[in-house]
C-alpha cells in the first residue's frame, strides 16, 4: 500500500517594491509635505511644473541643432579664428566656475563658521555648485573639443602647469561637492544615528573644500590666465583674486534667485530675514569688487603698462559698452544702491539687484576673455576681431537651460528646498505675519 506524500503549497512571498516605485512613492510622500506648506492649490502648482518643464524640453530642442553643427563641422560655425582662439564658450566656462565656487563658499557659512541663518539653502548651494561645475566642464570640452583625450590629463601631469593642477582640483572639488549633498540629505532626511556627526562631518569636509574652492578651483582658473605674459590685464598676482571675489558676488546672486523663484512657484511664503541677510552679503562683496576693478585698472593707467591698449579696446573700443554698461552700471553700482538702501528689506527688490548681478558678472566673463586677445601680440599685426555667432549663442542658451533642466529634476526627486520641521514653523510665522501686510 503506497502512501501519497501531500505537499505543502508554497508560502506568498511578499512583493517588495522596485526602486522606481519606491522613488515614485517618495517624490509623492514629499510633494505632500510641499503642498502641505504652499498657499497655493494643488492643481496650480502641477500646472505650473508642466509649464515650467515643457517652456525648458522647448527650447532645448530648439538649439539642439546648432550644438549638432559645431561637432560635425568643428569651429568654423564660429567666429573663433587662430590669432582669437578663445570666445564665449570660454566666458561662460568661467562663469559657471564661478557660480559653483561662489555657491560653495555660501554654503559653507552654515556648515564650518556656524551662520545658521544660511542653512535653509545649504543643500540648494551644494546642488547649484554641483550643477554649475558640469555646465563649466560642457562648455571648456565643446571649445576645445576631442572629449575622447580628457583621459590622458589625468596620467600627464606636469608640475608646473597650472592645467594639470587644476584637473585634479576640479576632480577633487566635485566629489567633495557630491559628499557634502549626500551628508546634507541624510541630515535632513534624518537617516544618520547620529545627527552632531553628520554636522561635524560637514564642516570637516567644509573646512577642507574652502581652500580647495578658492585657491584650486577658482584661484586656479585665474591662474591660468594670469600666467600668460603675452596679454594685457590678464598677467599679475591681483587676477586670480578678482576671480574668487567674483565668484563669491555671483554665487551669493544666484543662490538668492534661486531661493525666491522656487519659493514663489509652490506658493511659500518668502523668508524676509534669509533674504535681507543675503543683500548684507551681496553688498559686502560688492563693495569690495568695485574697489578691486578700480585698482585694477588705475594702476596699469598710471604706469603706462602694455595693459594699455587691452584697456583701450574694453574701455572706449568695440566692447565699450559691456563695461560701462552692463559690468559697471547694471552689473554693479545699481545692485549696490539697492543692497545697501532701504530696499534690502523688499525680497523682490533684492531679487532684481540679483538678477543685475549674474548678469554683470557674465559681462564681467567676457571682458576678461575678449577685449586682452584682441591687440594683436607682434606689434604691426592687424588687430583681432570677435563676436560670437548665431551658432555660439544658440549652443549657449543649450546649454545653460539643459543646465537649469538638470538642477529642476534634482530639486524635483531630491529634498533640496523642502523646509526642515523648524523652518516650517518659522514659514507659518512668517506667512501669518505677511497676510495683513501683502506680498512685496
Amino acid at each position: 500500500m503506497s502512501t501519497e506524500v501531500k505537499t505543502q503549497p508554497p508560502a506568498p512571498t511578499e512583493h517588495r517594491p522596485s526602486l522606481w516605485q519606491r522613488i515614485v512613492a517618495d517624490h509623492k510622500r514629499r510633494s505632500d509635505i510641499a503642498y502641505a506648506d504652499s498657499t497655493l492649490p494643488r492643481s496650480v502648482i502641477n500646472r505650473r511644473k508642466i509649464m515650467w518643464y515643457a517652456a525648458l524640453v522647448f527650447i532645448i530642442a530648439l538649439t539642439i541643432g546648432p550644438a549638432i553643427n559645431r561637432l560635425v563641422n568643428g569651429l568654423e560655425v564660429t567666429d573663433l579664428t587662430s590669432q582669437m582662439p578663445w570666445g564665449a564658450w570660454v566666458a561662460f566656462y568661467i562663469f559657471f566656475v564661478g557660480l559653483s565656487a561662489g555657491a560653495f563658499i555660501l554654503s559653507s557659512l552654515a556648515s564650518v563658521f556656524g551662520m545658521v541663518q544660511f542653512d535653509r539653502i545649504g543643500r540648494a548651494a551644494l546642488a547649484s555648485a554641483i550643477v554649475s561645475m558640469g555646465v563649466a566642464l560642457v562648455f571648456i570640452g565643446f571649445d576645445l573639443g576631442r572629449w575622447d583625450r580628457a583621459i590622458s590629463t589625468l596620467y600627464h601631469f606636469h608640475w608646473t602647469s597650472p592645467l594639470s593642477w587644476e584637473v585634479r582640483f576640479y576632480i577633487m572639488y566635485i566629489a567633495l561637492l557630491i559628499a557634502e549633498l549626500v551628508i546634507a540629505l541624510l541630515i535632513h532626511r534624518r537617516m544618520m544615528r547620529s545627527i552632531p556627526k553628520g554636522h561635524r562631518l560637514l564642516k570637516i569636509l567644509g573646512i577642507i573644500g574652502l581652500p580647495l574652492a578658492i585657491f584650486g578651483v577658482h584661484g586656479g582658473t585665474g591662474t591660468i590666465f594670469a600666467v600668460v605674459q603675452a596679454r594685457g590685464m590678464w598677467f599679475g598676482g591681483l587676477f586670480p583674486v578678482i576671480f574668487v571675489l567674483s565668484a563669491v558676488v555671483s554665487g551669493t546672486a544666484l543662490l538668492t534667485i534661486v531661493y525666491y523663484v522656487q519659493s514663489r512657484a509652490v506658493g511659500r511664503p518668502i523668508n524676509k530675514s534669509l533674504i535681507k541677510n543675503l543683500a548684507v552679503v551681496l553688498s559686502a562683496v560688492l563693495a569690495i569688487d568695485l574697489g578691486l576693478t578700480f585698482y585694477e585698472f588705475i594702476i596699469p593707467f598710471l604706469s603706462d603698462h602694455t595693459e594699455l591698449a587691452t584697456m583701450t579696446v574694453q574701455m572706449s573700443g568695440p566692447f565699450w559698452w559691456t563695461f560701462w554698461i552692463v559690468q559697471l552700471l547694471i552689473g554693479m553700482i545699481i545692485p549696490f544702491a539697492i543692497t545697501i538702501s532701504a530696499l534690502k528689506k523688499k525680497p523682490g527688490a533684492v531679487v532684481f539687484a540679483s538678477v543685475l548681478t549674474v548678469i554683470g558678472i557674465i559681462a564681467v566673463r567676457f571682458n576678461i576673455v575678449v577685449p586682452p586677445l584682441i591687440p594683436p601680440v607682434i606689434e604691426g599685426y592687424p588687430m583681432n576681431d570677435y563676436f560670437p555667432t548665431l551658432n555660439e549663442i544658440a549652443v549657449s542658451v543649450c546649454f545653460i537651460t539643459a543646465g537649469v533642466l538638470a538642477y529642476s529634476l534634482i530639486a524635483e526627486f531630491l529634498p533640496i528646498h523642502e523646509p526642515d520641521p523648524a523652518e516650517r514653523e518659522e514659514l507659518k510665522a512668517a506667512e501669518a505675519t505677511a497676510a495683513p501686510e501683502g506680498n512685496d
